[in-house]
């Protein structure tokens, strides 16, 4: 194997860890599952503003953060899909911006999140009568927790690393 992608494979086994074991410290505090997400490992997607080689880890890692969720294989389905929409999306839209800032890119999350984990909350759970109005309801909760850690930490973390751009180029890995 070559230097480049064994730089490539630990740099995504890195990122699925910590994308993982953030979801963890959110679960232990209740904030990673269900209606009420505040999932700071989401942070980490603006990784894909800087680079689309982060796109791999974080969705592996979403895939390793849902295994413990009490919705089972639907969401390690659904919600790994969400986080591949999300990451792809902010990859794509990553050259849109507003006075210098992403924030498209930073809204997408939120709408992967809010429409796919909706769904999953409403029609896949028994805690709510299976409608548009509940569907809406556990869409817009997980929405904004996707907001508020996007345009939180995640922007802290985005001008982190306009300042050091350098430390996401796998070809400067040594």
């Amino acid at each position: 194997m070559k230097s480049k992608q064994i730089r490539f494979f630990a740099f995504n086994a890195v990122i699925a860890a910590l994308y993982a074991a953030l979801t963890f410290a959110s679960a232990f505090f209740g904030l990673a599952y269900r209606g009420v997400q505040f999932r700071i490992s989401e942070a980490l997607n603006v990784l894909c503003l800087f680079t689309p080689a982060a796109i791999p880890g974080l969705t592996v890692g979403c895939f390793l953060a849902n295994l413990p969720s009490d919705l089972g294989p639907i969401d390690w389905f659904l919600g790994t899909l969400a986080t591949l929409i999300a990451v792809a999306g902010i990859y794509f839209t990553r050259n849109i911006k507003f006075k210098s800032f992403p924030f498209v890119s930073l809204l997408i999350p939120a709408l992967a999140n809010g429409v796919i984990v909706g769904v999953e909350l409403t029609y896949i759970t028994e805690i709510f009568p299976p409608d548009f109005i509940n569907f809406m309801i556990q869409g817009s909760l997980v929405a904004l927790g996707e907001i508020a850690v996007m345009f939180t930490l995640g922007t802290l973390l985005y001008y982190r690393l306009l300042k050091n751009p350098g430390i996401l180029d796998l070809d400067k890995l040594k």
